[in-house]
């Protein structure tokens, strides 16, 4: 499970201004790092099926979003003004060029994680930032199990610091197929996702 980074760590909580300040000053020494919450949480190094997940999904939804999509991969979504996760995926309206003067995307039509080390993260905290964030479709990727966990349509929810949680989960094994909430009628089965 991701840990928090244990320095620089004289305060607790740090603004996306303060941790691009110190990304650009070095202080992370080419670590893999993201904002949670005020956070800067080292993530575990990228393994080869990581990796190869990642292309594998990237492709699929790349084939059924198309043109006037963008499938961001492990690039930053900037969820708040302490927090930027890097999802593994991200699927988001408009041109690979667009956030060169939009800046980063604060949200997405999807996202999608892929778990490997970090599944009670992703199912927890992760699913919490997104909902959070009001992004309706969340995936996760359980690639031990090889199933796909699908979070949809966030809800209020006052008890969660975030204020928002998904009202549906379930769970897909790998002979199944999804259809991302974007883009109906185009539906993918989970075993293309998986190595």
């Amino acid at each position: 499970m991701p840990q928090p980074l244990e320095k620089p760590r004289p305060k607790t909580r740090w603004s996306y201004e303060e941790y691009y300040q110190m990304s650009e000053a070095g202080v992370f020494d080419n670590q893999h790092v993201e904002l949670i919450n005020g956070e800067i949480v080292e993530m575990p190094p990228q393994g080869e099926p990581h990796g190869v997940v990642i292309m594998l999904a990237a492709k699929e939804l790349m084939n059924r979003f198309g043109q006037g999509y963008v499938v961001r991969q492990q690039l930053p979504l900037r969820t708040g003004v302490d927090e930027e996760p890097e999802p593994d995926i991200a699927v988001v309206i408009g041109d690979i060029r667009d956030t060169l003067s939009t800046g980063r995307p604060r949200s997405a039509l999807l996202v999608v994680e892929v778990a490997i080390t970090t599944l009670d993260f992703d199912l927890g905290e992760k699913a919490e930032i997104y909902a959070g964030a009001g992004i309706e479709e969340y995936w996760v990727l359980d690639v031990e199990a090889r199933r796909l966990h699908v979070h949809r349509r966030t809800i209020p929810d006052a008890a969660l610091p975030r204020g928002r949680r998904y009202s549906q989960i379930e769970v897909l094994e790998e002979t199944a197929s999804v259809t991302p909430l974007a883009m109906p009628g185009r539906s993918i089965r989970i075993a293309e996702l998986l190595p």
